[in-house]
């Protein structure tokens, strides 16, 4: 009897020294400050357009669906800064004549200020703010002998959600506003456009947390 004691004894006293050795199941830390998060997604750039025309008429501008990566950085716990890299490419025409007026690509580099509401937690949205400034390049004239788009300035809008499925992995959902417009000279000035583009960016995609 004594001996089974000793033996259940011991055996207790084996498994509690166990269950300390081992280690403890990590819990889900979430966004911190001084964090680095690398992200990827399919994005579709969505035009929003409207023109004035010297010849009278409004423009169609095509949509496009492009990989895109990011760069955010969080200041603090909440308050993180963004960065896009990615460029496009539209079909533009003539409405309601339908002439071509070629196509143009876009490179759109947007800064934007976030707040993530719940940076602790699996499930974290977060909206933002910030400024845009798209490069126009490899402009085709379709119809015409020549066409040129100024670069410009715009402003963003973003709302977006990060969901945790492991401790440093994310798939994201992210929507932005952007408010750009670009001054547009076709046949050297014989014919010129102001066309608000305000495209819609809608990105779903995985990002990593460093």
């Amino acid at each position: 009897m004594t001996f089974n004691r000793n033996l259940s004894l011991g055996a207790v006293a084996l498994a509690a020294a166990m269950a300390a050795a081992a280690p403890a199941h990590a819990e889900f830390e979430g966004k911190s400050a001084g964090d680095f998060m690398v992200r990827a997604r399919a994005l579709w750039a969505i035009p929003d357009e409207s023109a004035s025309t010297s010849i009278g008429g409004d423009v169609n501008v095509s949509s496009d669906a492009v990989p895109e990566l990011d760069f955010t950085y969080f200041i603090t716990d909440n308050i993180a800064v963004e960065l896009i890299a990615g460029t496009t490419k539209h079909d533009v025409s003539h409405s309601p004549t339908g002439l071509s007026l070629g196509s143009v690509k876009l490179l759109p580099p947007t800064l934007t200020l976030q707040y993530h509401f719940l940076p602790k937690e699996r499930f974290s949205p977060y909206v933002g703010a910030g400024l845009n400034y798209t490069f126009f390049y490899d402009a085709e004239p379709g119809v015409f002998a020549s066409i040129d788009y100024d670069d410009s300035f715009g402003y963003a809008l973003q709302a977006g959600v990060d969901y945790a499925v492991a401790d440093n992995w994310y798939v994201n959902f992210d929507v932005k506003k952007i408010f750009l417009s670009t001054d547009v000279s076709i046949n050297g000035g014989a014919v010129t456009a102001d066309v608000d583009l305000d495209p819609w960016l809608v990105g779903v995609g995985v990002g990593y947390r460093f």
